[in-house]
């Protein structure tokens, strides 16, 4: 903003309208991924979201970005902690469709997947994915498990 006096001796604002370059597009990491010509700006600009919030938000180890020539798309290679499983991490527009195959195709690599559902207001929703059903945690805390019979007793006791 540029102040200048007005001819009444009351200063006035005039905004200077500089042109901002994006950082996004001069981050040395969304060149890279630039650079692995998948052809699908959306989906590259989708990737380098993830990758800000794994690196900066999550605090994530050694992510890097791949080629997945099958696919055409950019995967993030990623690391939660230091020593611990590289896992793989598809990000996606919301927009763009996924098949079996393209899941089998990530799967295959043989790592962990987390598939990552990029918004346009840039809401990321992670799904962690698996080669086939997997049992799911026990719910933590102190529950009790009732069953049906005692359920059906309490509702005859009222």
């Amino acid at each position: 903003m540029k102040m200048s006096g007005a001819s009444d001796g009351a200063e006035t604002c005039e905004k200077t309208t500089a042109a901002v370059p994006n950082w996004i597009l001069q981050h040395s990491t969304y060149q890279q991924m630039k650079d692995l010509e998948v052809g699908d700006s959306a989906q590259v600009h989708a990737a380098f979201l993830v990758y800000m919030d794994l690196t900066e938000v999550r605090r994530w180890k050694e992510v890097s970005c791949v080629k997945s020539p099958g696919l055409q798309v950019v995967l993030l290679e990623v690391k939660e902690k230091e020593g611990g499983p590289i896992q793989t991490v598809l990000p996606l527009p919301v927009h763009r469709s996924l098949s079996h195959r393209s899941i089998r195709h990530v799967l295959d690599r043989g790592f962990p997947m987390l598939l990552c559902a990029v918004a346009p207001d840039s809401t990321l929703v992670y799904q962690k994915m698996t080669d086939g059903l997997v049992t799911p945690d026990p719910p933590a805390g102190p529950f009790q498990d009732v069953g049906r019979r005692q359920h059906r007793k309490r509702r005859q006791q009222r």
